[in-house]
Formats: structure tokens, sequence, C-alpha cells
């Protein structure tokens, strides 16, 4: 089967990703962090949390890894702006981190040794991935003994929300429709614990987290960049050469999330499934 990033980086995209924090997005993993872990971050995209994790090892080296250059270039320059920035106001946290190394790199051959790394983070990429386990392996073989994978994923099949609205169905609906042509897995956050079994590895801890979006600000953040992800993102373009929606159906897509918008009593809850573990 074919495997092809479901999302792409259109700007409604990153401004999603960007908003991503180690402690909105990794908080199960902060507690096993401590100065001088070398920590590689596999999909690290623009790089929010990667370079908070950063701040969490320093002085250990990080490595931030995405298939995409055009998103690593990205992070390599907005990671140069930050510590610029940090050193200009004196933030002795963040300009201790050190710079992060941003790479173009393949889950499934990562370009690093044996036994490099004693964290390896990957936060929403197993769902886009064909052969999820095989990747697992991967990150196993470039952590050293006794170090911890930690995965993190939203299952979207659990997503929730109120008020009800047959257009934000037929939105799930699509969503899966476009996930599994593109060899992925939308429900991963349910599969996590088992893949990463099946990969070999030991010691398996699972717990779940949830992004909330019910109060005005957050509502327009996610409802909006939800509106323009469905019309004017890669997931669009490929539900409509995919044959599987038309122009017409993802603009009522895009107007539902906004009427769940601007609705002062909606709320929308993205559960997740998060796993360590540990190498055998």
């Amino acid at each position: 089967m074919p495997e092809r990033y479901t999302h792409g980086h259109h700007a409604s995209v990153l401004r999603s990703h960007t908003w991503r924090t180690a402690e909105n997005s990794a908080a199960y993993l902060l507690p096993r962090l401590r100065p001088g872990l070398a920590l590689l971050d596999v999909g690290c995209g623009p790089g929010t949390i990667t370079r908070h994790l950063a701040r969490r090892v320093a002085p250990g080296p990080v490595v931030g890894i995405d298939a995409a250059p055009e998103v690593i270039e990205r992070a390599a320059a907005d990671a140069a702006a930050h510590a610029d920035d940090a050193h200009a106001a004196a933030d002795a946290e963040a300009a201790a981190a050190g710079p992060v190394d941003f790479r173009v790199a393949d889950v499934y051959a990562l370009p690093f040794a044996d036994e490099a790394f004693d964290v390896v983070h990957a936060h929403q990429v197993l769902q886009h991935l064909a052969r999820p386990v095989a990747a697992l392996g991967e990150m196993g073989r470039v952590l050293r003994p006794g170090g911890t994978l930690a995965v993190r994923d939203a299952d979207y099949g659990a997503f929730v929300w109120a008020p009800p609205d047959p257009a934000l169905d037929r939105w799930l609906e699509l969503y899966h429709e476009v996930t599994a042509a593109n060899g992925g897995e939308a429900d991963a956050g349910r599969h996590l614990p088992g893949w990463v079994r099946a990969a070999g590895f030991a010691e398996v801890v699972v717990s779940g987290s949830a992004w909330t979006f019910a109060d005005p600000a957050s509502r327009a953040w996610w409802g909006g960049l939800w509106a323009e992800r469905v019309q004017h993102s890669a997931f669009a373009r490929q539900a409509v050469d995919g044959g599987l929606s038309d122009r017409a159906e993802l603009a009522e897509l895009g107007a539902a999330f906004s009427r769940w918008a601007g609705d002062p009593d909606a709320v929308f809850v993205v559960p997740h499934v998060e796993v360590l573990a540990r190498v055998r």
C-alpha cells in the first residue's frame, strides 16, 4: 500500500504543529528526562516540541528528523531565531539547551549508529506509517540499553464533539477514508501498545491524555484551522484526487467547523494514547 502524509504542510497544518509544546504534547515523557541525555525526535515537524525537550536534557545532544526537507528548513530557522532571542534576553534555561540538529531522514532507515540515543520520541507519527512496527524496530535499534521509547498518537475514532452535526460525522468518515488510502491508521492510538510490543519492547507503560477545545479562543483556533484544512491542505487535494469527495462537499465540511466554533456550548475532545517502553 502507498504511504503518503495525509496532512501535508499547508499553513493551517503548521499553525497546529507549532502550537505543540513538550508540556501539552509530551507531558507523559517529562519525568523520565534529565540533563545530559541524548534524545532523538522522530517526525519533528517544525520542531517546537523538539526545542522544549532539548531544554529538559541540556546539555545532552538533541536531533530532530523529518521526511520533508521544507519543514526541516523551517525547524532549523526557527530554532536559530529562538536561540538568538534567548541569548538576547539572557534566558539561561533556553540558551543552555544549545542548538538542535535538524535533519531530513527516513524513519525506516535512521542514519545513526546502533545505541546512539537514550530517548527516542515520536508524536503523531505512527498513525501516518504503513509499517509502524518496522519503524518502531528501527527506533529500538538506535536506543541504548535501558533507553526510553516515547510514542503518542491520537485516536480519531474516539474523537467526540458537541453539538452533533452530520457534516462533522462525514468529515470523520472522510478522514478515515483518506488516511486508509494513504496507507496510514487514523485510529493509531488504540494500537500503540500492541505495535510497541510487536517491535520487541518491554516494560510497556500506557497512559492517556486529551486536548479539549471549549473556550471561545480555543474553539476559534481549532475550528478555524480545520475549516481551512478540509478545503485547502493536502488532505483536501487527496480527498478530491482520490475520488473520495469533491470541492462542494469540502466547503460544506469547512462551514460545519465554522458553525461549531461559533457555538458557545461547543466542545471538541481529541484523545491520545501514549506509551513509554524500554528496549529488551
